[in-house]
């Protein structure tokens, strides 16, 4: 099964194929922790192929941290050993991010781990330094100690609504995850369609080089059947390419320069799928 096969059935859909890039980024030779850095529009997309890719890749542990999440009760502080005249100093509790970096390096001494950092632009700018040490040394310290990850078995996902810190962003490879864009190259069989359908999915694939957007497969499977069964106006077409599409500007859907498109798309589809049209006239 191919890798966006994969990904869609943990729940995250594109019409990207990601396998080269994550080529690029496994087999490259590197002195340093493998580092991904997901770009792309604002939201939680990028968060969803992070969890989708673990799963797909069947990660044994899967970490994650988000910088916006309130941060949980420090647990008690731990008073080390020592006697009455030596007593020695109380030990500061690790933060959620400390917790979460030391435990991944713990998992990847046995096991391939993944840990994704979301909302990184949240982080305080010293993180984001610590972080650029981590991903170069491999080491993470601590109040408690220095913790190594394995440089074959930990993934780092990085994941910022803001530019990375340029040293981060030199040791990371940076991936592009929105799903509405390529080309509507879909084909009449590839749903079962007869060869007529051919000229309603061109018809279609005007519409969506104009709007700048293109259905994922699953999402056009789900706009062909409302085709089907009751999509019958250019309004209705709209709506039910806003309601089934994710990455679509309602505002492109009402521009002028596409009510002749749509109104060509529609009267396609009214020809396939055999609506009957009456023309209403007078004197």
């Amino acid at each position: 099964m191919s890798l966006r096969k994969k990904l869609a059935e943990h729940g995250f859909e594109s019409n990207d194929d990601y396998a080269f890039p994550l080529r690029c980024l496994f087999e490259a030779d590197l002195d340093h922790l493998r580092c991904l850095n997901l770009a792309g529009a604002q939201g939680r997309r990028k968060t969803a192929f992070a969890n989708a890719l673990g799963l797909a890749l069947d990660y044994p542990h899967r970490l994650y941290h988000d910088f916006t999440a309130a941060e949980p009760p420090p647990p008690p502080l731990l008073l080390a050993a020592g006697d009455d005249e030596h007593p020695q100093p109380l030990e500061a509790p690790l933060s959620a991010f400390e917790r979460v970096v030391t435990e991944a390096c713990a998992y990847s001494e046995g096991a391939r781990t993944l840990l994704v950092l979301d909302q990184l632009q949240a982080a305080d700018f010293k993180e984001h330094i610590r972080l650029y040490h981590f991903v170069a040394s491999r080491e993470w310290s601590t109040g408690q100690g220095t913790v190594v990850a394995h440089l074959r078995n930990l993934l780092l996902v990085l994941i910022s609504e803001e530019p990375l810190y340029h040293s981060l962003a030199r040791v990371s490879f940076r991936l592009h995850t929105d799903a509405g864009r390529g080309a509507a190259n879909y084909r009449p069989e590839d749903f079962g369609l007869t060869p007529a359908a051919e000229e309603f999915l061109t018809a279609l694939a005007q519409v969506f080089e104009a709007i700048g957007a293109v259905p994922t497969p699953g999402e056009y499977g789900r706009i062909l059947a409302d085709l089907h069964a009751r999509v019958r106006t250019e309004e209705q077409l709209r709506q039910c390419l806003f309601g089934w599409m994710e990455n679509l500007d309602r505002a492109a859907l009402y521009a002028r320069p596409l009510e002749p498109l749509l109104a060509a798309a529609q009267g396609a589809i009214n020809r396939y799928f055999g609506l009957e049209e009456i023309e209403l006239g007078g004197e």
